[in-house]
């Protein structure tokens, strides 16, 4: 049996143009130069199926950056002799966050607005201007009732923020708070007289001494506290016949220069605690007493 050396050497040559093959795909980044250097001198069957066969090769793999990884490594099924690398996504840049406004900015932003819609209703009195004014205008007035009504249901439901308990508003409480009120201040008074006593201050050509030195004598008498009269002028004084000049003592006590003049004098402390100056009703003296010696700073407040 004789063998057919032409297609011997055709099976030859499919062999290893497939071989050729293999190894041209397997080194696809080889430059242009070294495939045609490769490609010299070799037979032309050879020769013609590698070179086509690596331009479509390095065509695809090209291609394959262009059209993803699913279409060169997914589509074209090359075999256990292939390998794909995935591209790399690119990295997004994240968009930039849009400023958040405080409430604060918000606030002076519709005030503004407001203010703009106004004065361009005025400035351009059309139909047009004055409704976006308008409209705009009762959006802030629902926004301020709505917070009106929310203030007030809260104050009902948290009594630890309701200052109305604390000092009544409501007619009814009111009264009965009062009444409270003057029974622990006519309790107090009636003490005061055994820790403080007070000096007046007059002068018998202050008018307004003649009306106030009658109350306050009987402020005095009812609650039995000691007062020392004292003329600024030398003058006398019909409602406090025991009276004495003034001799140094009104400076002493850094009392400001005005009559009349009514200072609590604590015997304890040996200090001064004006009281007030100018005409005063007895139930005013009597509060301004009771709240300067009985209670805090702000607790009425």
């Amino acid at each position: 049996m004789k063998l057919d050396h032409r297609k011997v050497a055709k099976v030859g040559r499919g062999r290893l143009t497939h071989l050729a093959a293999i190894l041209l795909a397997a080194l696809p980044a080889l430059p242009a130069p070294a495939l045609a250097q490769t490609a010299e001198g070799t037979d032309p069957v050879i020769e013609a199926g590698v070179g086509d066969e690596a331009v479509d090769l390095g065509a695809d793999a090209g291609d394959g950056g262009d059209r993803g990884d699913g279409f060169y490594c997914g589509e074209r099924k090359l075999g256990q002799w292939f390998y794909c690398d995935r591209p790399k996504s690119r990295p997004v840049a994240p968009k930039a966050a849009a400023p958040v406004q405080s409430a604060s900015q918000r606030m002076a932003a519709i005030a503004k607005q407001l203010d703009e819609l106004k004065a361009r209703a005025i400035l351009e009195p059309t139909e047009a201007n004055v409704i976006a004014y308008v409209r705009f205008q009762r959006e802030q007035l629902d926004r301020a009732s709505t917070f009106s009504d929310t203030w007030q249901r809260a104050l009902w439901q948290n009594p630890d923020i309701d200052y109305t308990l604390q000092r009544p508003v409501s007619t009814v409480a009111k009264r009965a708070w009062s009444d409270n009120r003057t029974a622990d201040r006519d309790q107090v008074l009636s003490r005061l007289g055994q820790r403080y006593g007070m000096f007046y201050f007059f002068a018998q050509s202050c008018a307004a001494c003649e009306v106030f030195s009658p109350i306050l004598r009987s402020v005095a008498d009812s609650h039995r506290i000691s007062v020392m009269a004292v003329s600024t002028d030398g003058g006398p004084s019909r409602t406090f016949p025991n009276y004495v000049v003034d001799s140094g003592q009104r400076a002493r006590m850094g009392v400001p220069l005005a009559t009349p003049a009514l200072v609590l004098f604590d015997t304890v402390t040996r200090k001064t605690v004006p009281i007030g100056f100018g005409v005063m009703s007895a139930d005013e003296i009597m509060e301004r007493i009771f709240m300067l010696t009985n209670t805090k700073v702000g607790s009425d407040y």
